[in-house]
């Protein structure tokens, strides 16, 4: 039967399937059809396009388990690592069975004797590649929400953490694709009033074998070896190829609710590691199309990513994964956007960060990828890129974070990068004509601090993670302020109420996209732990027993006005009264008067004035105090009718309409309404 070097990976046909595989320094490339007994059918791919080596392979059938061998030179110096001992995953596999069992037969060189060959089969120690049927599922006419970047609040969650100790979820399908699309926790993210879901790391990853030495195990998945397979360890079908469908019927149902799904993918690196890393795939089928190797040193990996390797994008077969595993997950997961994590990697195609590198302008130009909300983590170990992405694109705002930490921490003259930062960060945009929408604003993320523990700790409790508390950045921006953690006093703990009404405010009535972090809503702990990265236990799992209703009731009630209030979620703001925008702010100090250019420079200045109006919609009076005394506003004048009380992190605010001041307790926010 006739062959076609494209689509690449395994495409179903009468009485087996098409495989095509890329490599330009193979010598030869077999399929390996595994039956139950371990024993293996080799089919030799006969022909040969280009630098794709294809054929017809009989037998391969859905649910069919299957691997690769690929000969070829071994010659590590010269970054060539074929090794035909090994069984590879195909780059393509739409579905990945089993887990890795590390001692010497996932390695492809001698432990010890980095230069020399190993012949030990891995077959039996490696996970493997499963075909699956892409017909079997009936989506229904499923159809993306598309909420407008203006319209959509975000809400990063873990698919396992989310679900796993939720007593609303039946126990059979807590943590996994299945307990997320339950009618519970949909009811639950709608009520909480969020527009999309950003899935940590969904792609198949790899544990790490210093994590299981340590008894612990890889949570957020950043350690990718399948770029078009959902993890299936999160799913309650198995991991023969249900995780497929069932990972599907998660999109459909969450749709169905009008949820948006973004996936955090990891495309700048692998789970193969460095020289000394196993040899799970790519490195065994073209070490150097896939990977960046050291000019000159071709034994070593460039390595901007801080995990031993960087994926090759100067290179097409690497870029065409990439692309290919991106339009999969549009056309055939129904997935509505992605967050690129450390984008910046991406875009390095030569070594430095290039606002037109070919992997930004191929996504530019794809017309299936056109509609998808695109989100970069916009650095990497090498540099900073914060607004360096083209137009289309949103961005981790990390600046947004460190602002508005440090300021509502009670930090010296930060009142002007505070006022940019509730603005949508004109600073970092508007000079490239981008608009706050380009800003994904978030206070705390999966790394770091939770928003309870950013309140509670002022140094990180990481020796859970067995790595003497070495891990995870020092953040000096935590907001504590009294007892180290857990505290019966009663004044800490207000306090520690108001910073986290204080925060989530300024996330939700900000300019630019709100990301949250899920459980912060419920004040979430780890313990201090700003690391959690390998602890899938209860540091990590969503702790419901222990929710703290009243923050949840208050983070609805922001995300609630946001949502139906124009003039908290503009397109782009304009400053001044005489501003002929839609959307317009005025900014004062707290006695009324207009800020001064030495006003913003001031070191003891911790407190400002916005007043957001939009055309036909309420105004609102933003209120923040973050001196430690209580401060005495005049309230500007009411664009529209006379202000009344909306909001406040001092539960013991209140508003005089009458009156021409009101006073701010210390470290506390009020939202005053003024009704068209």
């Amino acid at each position: 039967m006739t062959s076609t070097p494209y689509p690449l990976g395994v495409t179903l046909r009468e009485d087996g399937a098409n495989v095509a595989v890329y490599s330009e320094t193979a010598e030869s490339i077999t399929v390996c059809i595994l039956g139950d007994d371990g024993q293996e059918t080799p089919t030799v791919l006969r022909r040969r396009t280009g630098h794709v080596f294809h054929d017809h392979v009989p037998g391969l059938v859905p649910g069919t388990r299957y691997g690769l061998r690929v000969d070829g030179p071994w010659d590590p110096a010269n970054g060539l690592r074929h090794n035909p001992a090994k069984l590879l995953l195909d780059p393509h596999a739409r579905a990945i069975t089993g887990e890795y069992t590390w001692g010497q037969a996932p390695f492809a060189y001698t432990l010890g004797e980095p230069d020399e060959r190993d012949d030990t089969d891995s077959a039996s120690s490696v996970a493997h590649a499963i075909v699956t049927d892409p017909h079997s599922f009936d989506w229904e006419g499923d159809t993306s929400p598309l909420t407008p970047l203006a319209d959509t609040i975000v809400y990063e969650v873990h698919v396992k953490g989310f679900s796993q100790l939720n007593p609303d979820v039946p126990e059979e399908i807590r943590g996994t694709y299945a307990g997320l699309a339950h009618p519970a926790s949909i009811a639950y993210l709608k009520d909480l009033g969020v527009t999309a879901v950003e899935l940590l790391p969904v792609h198949q990853f790899v544990q790490d074998s210093h994590l299981e030495e340590k008894g612990l195990r890889n949570y957020w998945g950043y350690n990718s070896i399948g770029f078009f397979a959902p993890y299936g360890p999160y799913s309650s079908a198995g991991d023969t190829g249900g995780q497929v469908d069932e990972f599907k019927a998660m999109v459909k149902a969450l749709h169905a609710a009008g949820l948006e799904v973004i996936l955090d993918v990891v495309y700048n690196h692998t789970a193969e590691g460095n020289h000394l890393g196993p040899t799970l795939s790519f490195k065994g089928i073209d070490n150097a199309s896939y990977y960046r190797l050291v000019d000159e040193d071709r034994e070593h990996y460039f390595d901007t990513t801080g995990t031993g390797n960087s994926v090759n994008v100067g290179h097409p077969a690497a870029l065409g994964l990439i692309m290919d595993s991106l339009r999969y997950w549009v056309t055939e997961m129904h997935v509505d956007g992605f967050r690129f994590d450390l984008a910046t990697t991406l875009t390095r195609q030569d070594g430095s960060a290039e606002m037109h590198s070919a992997f930004l302008s191929l996504i530019e130009q794809d017309p299936t990828l056109a509609p998808v909300k695109m989100i970069a983590e916009p650095w990497d170990t090498a540099g900073y890129q914060v607004g360096g992405f083209p137009a289309s694109w949103s961005e981790w705002n990390g600046k947004f974070r460190d602002d508005v930490r440090d300021f509502w921490n009670g930090a010296d003259s930060v009142l002007g990068t505070l006022a940019q930062r509730i603005l949508g960060s004109p600073d970092v945009y508007e000079s490239s004509r981008r608009s706050p929408l380009s800003s994904v604003n978030f206070v705390t993320a999966h790394d770091g601090f939770t928003l309870a523990d950013l309140t509670a700790y002022s140094r990180k409790h990481n020796a859970a993670n067995g790595e003497d508390g070495n891990d995870g950045e020092s953040d000096n921006r935590s907001n504590n302020n009294g007892a180290e953690g857990p505290t019966e006093d009663a004044a800490v703990n207000a306090r520690r109420d108001r910073q986290r009404r204080n925060l989530l405010a300024s996330l939700l009535l900000s300019a630019g996209v709100p990301m949250i972090l899920g459980g912060d809503e419920i004040a979430r702990t780890q313990g201090g732990n700003n690391n959690a990265y390998c602890q899938d236990n209860e540091v990590s799992w969503f702790d419901w027993a222990n929710a703290d209703d009243a923050l949840l009731a208050f983070t609805r009630r922001l995300i609630e006005l946001r949502r139906s209030e124009r003039a908290l979620r503009p397109s782009w703001f304009r400053q001044g009264p005489e501003s002929s925008a839609k959307a317009r702010v005025g900014l004062s100090r707290s006695d009324g008067e207009e800020f001064a250019d030495e006003d913003w420079d001031n070191p003891d200045a911790r407190s400002i004035a916005f007043v957001f109006e939009h055309d036909g919609s309420a105004s609102f009076a933003l209120l923040l105090n973050a001196a430690e005394n209580g401060v005495e506003f005049a309230v500007p004048p009411a664009p529209g009718e006379a202000w009344t009380f909306e909001l406040s992190s001092d539960p013991e605010q209140s508003y005089d309409e009458a009156s021409e001041t009101t006073i701010v307790r210390g470290t506390s926010f009020t939202l005053l309404r003024s009704a068209a």
